[in-house]
């Protein structure tokens, strides 16, 4: 008998104040973009997407993250962009500070020796997914959204035909 998988990435994941900005900013792309908003829930920041790991590795990845080590920062969320090729509406930044892209340098390679591959650009997009099948005719102008970023997640996803669930697994600190 196969071992049972879950669905899993890495991501920063907004608290309850930013969730909630970010969700704002989804329903206002949303009455000019149309499309899916995603839920307030389940808004976040993917810094690795492994997609389905061996119940039994988890732990070893778990591990892995315990060895990344990162320093607090603040993400200033300040642009919207649409990806035509797949209709995707998302929040992103016009600067990415220094201490994120060291994030993800670290989470790939923390996950890379310890025997993980994961699925990601060869350049590191940082976006926030705020819409899926939007049509924009235009992008609505909003105030900068300050998140003050202190740590990271590993989350498992469970795909449905209402939208994704999310739980989280394991979450490490930034210095």
């Amino acid at each position: 008998m196969a071992e049972s998988t879950r669905r899993v990435f890495l991501a920063l994941w907004p608290g309850d104040d930013v969730a909630t900005r970010l969700s704002g900013l989804a329903t206002a792309a949303h009455q000019s973009c149309g499309g899916r908003q995603m839920r307030r829930d389940t808004l976040h920041l993917t810094l690795a997407f492994l997609g389905d790991v061996a119940e039994g590795r988890l732990p070893a990845l778990c591990a892995a993250m315990t060895a990344v080590r990162g320093e607090a920062f603040s993400l200033r969320i300040d642009r919207l962009g649409y990806w035509p090729h797949n209709h995707i509406v998302w929040g992103g930044c016009s600067s990415t500070p220094p201490q994120l892209l060291r994030l993800v340098a670290d989470v790939r390679e923390a996950l890379a020796g310890a025997g993980f591959a994961h699925a990601g650009e060869a350049a590191f997009v940082p976006h926030l997914t705020l819409l899926r099948k939007a049509r924009p005719s235009a992008l609505p102008d909003f105030t900068p959204i300050d998140w003050p970023v202190a740590g990271f997640a590993l989350v498992a996803s469970t795909l449905s035909p209402a939208g994704p669930a999310y739980v989280q697994l394991a979450a490490w600190p930034l210095a």
